[in-house]
């Protein structure tokens, strides 16, 4: 797939993003969801390799394929690592998989109601690097705690900036200011954020267009005029903690917005699967995200 093939897939086609993007800080927990021992590994090294055996396995399931996975977000040393002796982005391409990399650093601490991304150093480098190794987009995550005006508008602004970068670099970027699903004020957040979002998707300037990764909102539709709006190439939606079946419900009452899951697609595979055994179970993963991906029912 070429760049206008891999931009033509994701803005029509129905399927939905994989996420296969746990960091350090969340590497421990993947691994031990996956069945692996916290005692399995001596060093950051060895977990990463580990992550990356489960990764690789995902990846060249016989049922992970572009039909209903159109595209799959990469960890930085998954991107850099290889699968099935490829390299990891062309891995994904040549199963019509389009590939994008996180490229957040984490979190600063909560302020305003809201964690904003750390610096990301080294950032045109990485982008210049992942475009060579034919990634399509990239994706960072910031985190709304509370429906507060300025500390949204401050996640926005943030985010906004950074894939005016990445766009310069010739990649797609997919801002994520995700809202806790478990805030209190998560309905209040919802309508703030996505008011925010239009107000600095009409500033924008030139034609560009990016994607946007949003919490499932608290009520349905809710971001609607976010599907709708002409800079925006396509929605997903994050899981955020929901267990699959009511994430895959909530999700379906949501008109064009499609998943792009986590733990919500690899809760249930085990490292000590038969390969029939994890190809069954991640079928039946992929099989549920895609249906609610592309059948919509009324809220």
């Amino acid at each position: 797939m070429n760049t206008a093939e891999m931009t033509a897939k994701i803005a029509q086609g129905n399927g939905f993003i994989a996420a296969l993007d746990q960091s350090g800080g969340s590497t421990p927990k993947a691994l031990t969801g996956y069945g692996v021992e916290a005692g399995s590994w001596g060093s950051d090294d060895e977990m990463f390799a580990l992550i990356h055996q489960m990764r690789a396995r995902i990846i060249t399931s016989s049922v992970f394929t572009g039909d209903k996975v159109i595209g799959a977000i990469l960890f930085e040393r998954t991107m850099d690592g290889l699968v099935d002796s490829k390299a990891a982005p062309q891995a994904l391409i040549e199963r019509g998989v389009v590939p994008f990399l996180k490229i957040d650093k984490g979190l600063e601490d909560e302020a305003n109601g809201v964690q904003l991304l750390k610096p990301i150093p080294g950032l045109d480098s990485l982008l210049a690097r992942a475009r060579g190794l034919g990634v399509f987009g990239t994706k960072e995550r910031s985190v709304v705690h509370r429906a507060d005006a300025d500390g949204i508008d401050a996640v926005v602004a943030q985010q906004m900036a950074v894939a005016r970068q990445v766009l310069d670099a010739g990649l797609m970027p997919i801002l994520e200011p995700e809202v806790n699903i478990k805030s209190p004020e998560r309905a209040a957040a919802d309508v703030l954020l996505r008011d925010s979002l239009l107000a600095a998707l009409d500033a924008m300037p030139g034609d560009a267009k990016v994607m946007l990764k949003l919490s499932i909102p608290a009520e349905a539709c809710q971001f609607d005029a976010l599907v709708e709006h002409p800079r925006v190439l396509r929605v997903v939606a994050l899981s955020g903690g929901f267990a699959r079946p009511e994430a895959c419900t909530e999700l379906a009452k949501n008109r064009g917005m499609i998943a792009s899951f986590s733990r919500a697609l690899l809760a249930d595979l085990r490292h000590g699967m038969s390969d029939a055994e994890f190809d069954a179970v991640l079928g039946s993963a992929i099989d549920e995200i895609h249906a609610a991906s592309i059948q919509k029912v009324a809220a």
